[in-house]
C-alpha cells in the first residue's frame, strides 16, 4: 500500500485534535524579556521543562538551527467612509507587480490581494486618507478591481511621487497581531511580533517560533558550535484559517511563497549532525524544498506545490540527494535564489524527509499547525499540551515555547 493510498483510505477527523484551550491560558501580551519564557522539553518519551535562555546547553552538540528570517509588515490599514463606518483592510499578497520587493518600492499605484472587514459596506466606493511623509501631506486611495472567491484585489494610489508603498505601509500601517488576542495593537508589539534576525519584508504573521531569540542567546548559540542557517517563508493569514471541514481531505490549504539560497543548501547538504526548524515555517519551506527536488526531477512544475504533492512521492531518495539536484539545476540557471509557492499541508501519516527536531510555539486546537506537530509526535502530542496545560504555560503567539526532537536532549531530569 502506497502512502497515498493509507492517507486517502484513513482520512483524518479534525475532532480528534481538538483540546480545551480556555481564554486564560492565551498570552495576550509577551514578556518583558523575550528568552524568559518557559521552554517544554520532549525527547521521543520524557517531558519536562526549563527557561529558553538555556536552550544553547540542551540543543544537541553538531547540530545545525534553520531560521525563517521573514519579516512582518504593517499589514492592516483603516479607512472610514462618509458615512464614518470603519474598512479595515489587511494586506496579504502582492497582485501587481507579483514580485514583493517591486511592490514595495512603487511611487505611484499598487495591487494587493486583501481580506476587508465590513466589504459588504465599501462597495464601489473609493476611500481616502490623508497621511504625513516626510512632512508632506500624502492622499491615499483605496479601490476594489477585482472579487475572488474569498478575497478582493484592492489597488492602492497615492499623489506624491517621492513616496513608496513601502514608506506608506510603515507609516500607515498597523502590526497584524493575531485576532485571537482580542485586543488592540500597541506600540511595543511593532518589535516584540517581529524576530530579532528579520530580515526581507513580506510576512502578515509572525514566525513566532523565533520570537523567544534575543541576540544574547544567538551569541551563545554561535558560541557552542551550533550552526545556524536561514531561508525565507513570507506567513499569511491564513495560518490562522480554522479548519471547518470534518475531514482533512476536504480543507483547503493556504500557499505562501518561501525562497532559499544557494548556499543555504550547500550548508544543509555539508551539514552531518541534527537539523533542527525553529518553527513550523521552517519545517513547511524544507520538506516542500524537498518535494520541489522530486517535482524538478520529474519534469513537473516544481515552484507550485499542491496541498497533496507529498502524497505523490515516496521517500526513496534522500534529502541530500534531491538538494543537490536542486542545486545543480540553480547553477546550470545562474540563479543564487531557489524561489517557489507552497500549499504543502503536513497531517500525520506525513513522512519527514529533512528533520530532526522542532523549536515551536504552543498552537490553537483544531488548527493546521497542531496537525504538523501530530505527524512530527504521533499521539504523544496529547501529553505534550497537556503537561503545559497542566503547568502554567502560556499559549499561543506571544506564548510559550516547545523543543520536540528525535535525537536524545541534554536535561536535567527532577
Amino acid at each position: 500500500m502506497t502512502q497515498s493510498d493509507f492517507f486517502l483510505s484513513n482520512s483524518i477527523n479534525i475532532n480528534d485534535y481538538d483540546y480545551c484551550l480556555t481564554p486564560d491560558k492565551i498570552a495576550k501580551f509577551p514578556l518583558d524579556n523575550r528568552d524568559d519564557s518557559k521552554l517544554l522539553l520532549y525527547d521521543g518519551q520524557n517531558i519536562s521543562e526549563t527557561v529558553f535562555n538555556q536552550i544553547h546547553s540542551i540543543i544537541p552538540d553538531n547540530s545545525l538551527l534553520v531560521f525563517n528570517n521573514s519579516k512582518v509588515i504593517n499589514a492592516r490599514l483603516h479607512f472610514f467612509k462618509k458615512t464614518g463606518a470603519k474598512i479595515e483592510i489587511f494586506c496579504l499578497e502582492p497582485y501587481f507587480p507579483l514580485n514583493i520587493e517591486e511592490a514595495f518600492q512603487q511611487k505611484s499605484y499598487v495591487e494587493w490581494v486583501c481580506m476587508v472587514g465590513n466589504v459588504k459596506k465599501w462597495k464601489d466606493d473609493e476611500l481616502t486618507a490623508t497621511i504625513k511623509i516626510n512632512c508632506t501631506n500624502t492622499t491615499i486611495y483605496a479601490k476594489i478591481t477585482q472579487y475572488l472567491e474569498e478575497n478582493v484585489v484592492v489597488m492602492f494610489s497615492w499623489d506624491n511621487p517621492l513616496v513608496s508603498f513601502a514608506e506608506i505601509l510603515n507609516i500607515f500601517g498597523k502590526t497584524p497581531i493575531p485576532p485571537y488576542l482580542e485586543r488592540k495593537e500597541v506600540a511595543s508589539d511593532n518589535e516584540r511580533y517581529q524576530t530579532v534576525y528579520s530580515k526581507f519584508r513580506g510576512s502578515t504573521a509572525s514566525p513566532t517560533a523565533g520570537l523567544h531569540f534575543t541576540e544574547s542567546l544567538l551569541n551563545k548559540l554561535s558560541e557552542k558550535g551550533i550552526k545556524k542557517v536561514e531561508l525565507t517563508l513570507h506567513v499569511g493569514a491564513g495560518t490562522f484559517k480554522p479548519v471547518k471541514n470534518e475531514l482533512i481531505t476536504e480543507h483547503k490549504m493556504h500557499a505562501e511563497r518561501f525562497t532559499v539560497s544557494f548556499d543555504a543548501l550547500s550548508q544543509i547538504i555539508e551539514h552531518s549532525g541534527p537539523i533542527i526548524a525553529v518553527g513550523t515555517t521552517s519545517v513547511r519551506t524544507l520538506e516542500s524544498l524537498y518535494i520541489s527536488g522530486n517535482k524538478l526531477i520529474n519534469n513537473e512544475d516544481f515552484r507550485n506545490i499542491k496541498q497533496w504533492d507529498s502524497l505523490k512521492y515516496e521517500p526513496n531518495k534522500s534529502f541530500r540527494e534531491i538538494f543537490e539536484f536542486l542545486m545543480k539545476y540553480m547553477k546550470k540557471n545562474n540563479l543564487e535564489i531557489f524561489e517557489s509557492v507552497t500549499s504543502l499541508m503536513i497531517v500525520p501519516g506525513f513522512k519527514f524527509n529533512v528533520i530532526n527536531g522542532i523549536i515551536t510555539n504552543f498552537h490553537q486546537p483544531r488548527s493546521t499547525l497542531l496537525l504538523l506537530i501530530a505527524a512530527f509526535v504521533g499521539n504523544d502530542w496529547k501529553k505534550i499540551y497537556n503537561y503545559a496545560i497542566n503547568n502554567e504555560f502560556r499559549f499561543l503567539s506571544y506564548g510559550d515555547s516547545s523543543f520536540i526532537s528525535s535525537v536524545k536532549l541534554i536535561v536535567n531530569r527532577k
